[in-house]
């Protein structure tokens, strides 16, 4: 009589997993040899109350990781965010920044850019180059990259009303370069949500702007698998002033809302979620945020399964790049910007995140100088090399307290979720759009998003001023031999020569060409035609980025926000 088939344990299902794997050739010891396991968890699980909510790395919910071997396996990604003055500039930069270990690049554009602008309109004086590279045309994504193999590098770009139109001039570069444009790998963030409730850099209404999403998301989907059109992105919802919670819900939501985008465009969520990856803030409270980002791996892999049905573990996990938080920085004591820097960078590695920026100690007065870059750099290359962190998978699981904070967490984000159903009309009167996206769009119009924000923002900032927050150096230990320091500055020859390049560029062009593919563009977008190839072909002889945007401003109107306060 042969013996029952038991179920195999959690641990076991994790040791399978595990011997699958690919493990990187390192010491994994402790600094003085002692050897460590890959993971630690309870030998009895029926011991734990709750703990399948819990449960062992790269199994669903996923809330210790997307992966059995952590870090073992491969270490996140450093991808140091960059761009200033013009192309060649920041192609320098770019350089540095592989040269010196850097795994990844993102691009900074200038406000021109994100607003979709020229570099010689009217609006664009004093901002050319300030905030970021300025990019007029695929010419200058050519230099941007000249010498950096986009088919070998994973580059993400941190834009989001003009970011089709910018991502179709980076594929007519990487054409140029002789790419297999199918094998590009990277990251658009493309989050046009984030903008209404935090950034506030759009161009048109919602409809249009949702519209070009969803052609992104087929096209990338069936034509470029491997690359990311969507990094929905609670990095600039934090930074506006929100709670670690709003942060956590708000940006999941608007990650609903693109899945419910990307089904009502009949494509499989199966293939298409995959390619949604997340951004997030990494704040000072330790302890919260780590708990933040094992509540939405945890979160995602729920809805995913039981509301979308998605059924691959690879459209159930919730991949995520993390800044540290830009709105920590002070201008104040500016040194003590590195300590907390790496305080913020070692709780998104003990949260799992997948690739990492750290700020620069200058940040907060001006762009990075390239020493103050080099040492943001080193900052992710010490928590790597030298801490021991890479060890062990989620070295915090099973902490009561940081347990309990993933659980409360989760609980705050699963409220505002209800609330904004219900701001939709509950189940989504709308079921064209899908219920969560229906709530989205009513809280962008009726101004919700922004005075919830406000609200936690007075509330953290009031605290502050009674001295019941502490900030070293601006309310408290405020004595300090640190002198001013010398900080990168922009020069504005940087707007000239792009003007003038701009105006060359424009005088050498087939003319005609441009403005037949721009009509033809506007007519594309009359139709219900994937608009990305029409782009494409605008982007491939030089119309610029003003040009485009502007052609689809005339047609699509521009947005307004109301007053509120």
């Amino acid at each position: 009589m042969t013996e029952p088939m038991t179920e195999p344990t959690g641990r076991e299902r994790w040791h399978e997993r595990y011997a699958k794997a690919r493990v990187r050739d390192a010491d994994f010891s402790t600094l003085s040899g002692m050897e460590v396991e890959p993971v630690y968890g309870p030998d009895d699980e029926s011991a734990v109350p709750g703990f399948d909510r819990i449960g062992w790395p790269g199994e669903f919910p996923f809330t210790r990781g997307l992966y059995a071997t952590g870090y073992r396996g491969r270490a996140w990604t450093i991808r140091q965010f960059a761009g200033f003055g013009n192309a060649l500039q920041t192609n320098e930069r770019y350089k540095m920044i592989l040269g010196h270990g850097g795994g990844g690049l993102s691009v900074a554009f200038d406000m021109p850019t994100l607003m979709g602008r020229d570099s010689d309109d009217p609006k664009s004086l004093g901002e050319v180059g300030h905030c970021g590279v300025a990019i007029d045309s695929a010419a200058d994504v050519d230099v941007l990259f000249d010498g950096i193999p986009l088919q070998d590098v994973t580059t993400s770009m941190t834009i989001s009303g003009p970011a089709v139109p910018v991502f179709c001039m980076y594929l007519v570069a990487a054409e140029r370069q002789g790419a297999d444009i199918g094998k590009l790998n990277g990251t658009l963030q493309t989050d046009i949500f984030k903008e209404y409730i935090a950034q506030k850099e759009w161009l048109f209404e919602p409809e249009p702007h949702l519209r070009l999403i969803g052609d992104l998301m087929e096209y990338c989907a069936h034509d470029i698998p491997d690359y990311k059109p969507l990094s929905v992105s609670g990095y600039h919802i934090r930074e506006a002033g929100s709670t670690a919670a709003q942060e956590l819900a708000y940006t999941l939501a608007d990650g609903f809302g693109y899945v419910e985008l990307g089904m009502a465009r009949g494509l499989d969520v199966d293939t298409f979620a995959p390619g949604l990856s997340f951004f997030f803030d990494s704040h000072l409270d330790f302890f919260e945020e780590i708990a933040k980002f094992r509540a939405a791996r945890r979160i995602w892999a729920r809805w995913l399964r039981d509301v979308y049905g998605a059924k691959t573990d690879k459209a159930q996990s919730l991949r995520f790049h993390t800044q540290t938080a830009g709105v920590s920085l002070t201008a104040q004591q500016p040194y003590n910007n590195v300590v907390r820097t790496a305080v913020e960078a070692l709780a998104a590695v003990l949260g799992g995140t997948n690739s990492l920026h750290t700020n620069a100690l200058d940040e907060t007065l001006a762009l990075p100088s390239e020493r103050a870059a080099e040492i943001a750099l080193r900052t992710q290359q010490v928590i790597m090399e030298e801490t021991g962190v890479v060890n062990v998978a989620d070295p915090l699981g099973g902490s009561w307290y940081v347990e309990a904070l993933t659980d409360r967490l989760e609980a705050e984000a699963e409220e505002i979720f209800a609330t904004i159903k219900q701001l939709g009309g509950g189940d989504g009167v709308d079921h064209a759009i899908g219920p969560m996206t229906s709530g989205i769009l009513r809280g962008i119009e009726d101004g919700w998003f922004m005075a919830e924000i406000a609200e936690a923002a007075f509330q953290y900032q009031t605290a502050l001023e009674k001295g019941d927050k502490k900030i070293v150096g601006v309310n408290c230990h405020t004595p300090s031999v640190t002198g001013e320091l010398e900080i990168m500055r922009v020069s504005h020859e940087v707007e000239t020569e792009q003007v003038k390049v701009l105006s060359g560029r424009k005088a050498g062009r087939d003319d005609a060409g441009v403005q037949a593919a721009l009509q033809r563009m506007v007519e594309v977008a009359r139709t219900d035609e994937n608009m990305i190839p029409a782009m494409l072909d605008a982007a491939r002889v030089e119309a610029t980025l003003g040009e485009i945007c502007d052609a689809l401003r005339a047609e699509w109107g521009e947005y307004r926000e109301q007053a509120r306060f």
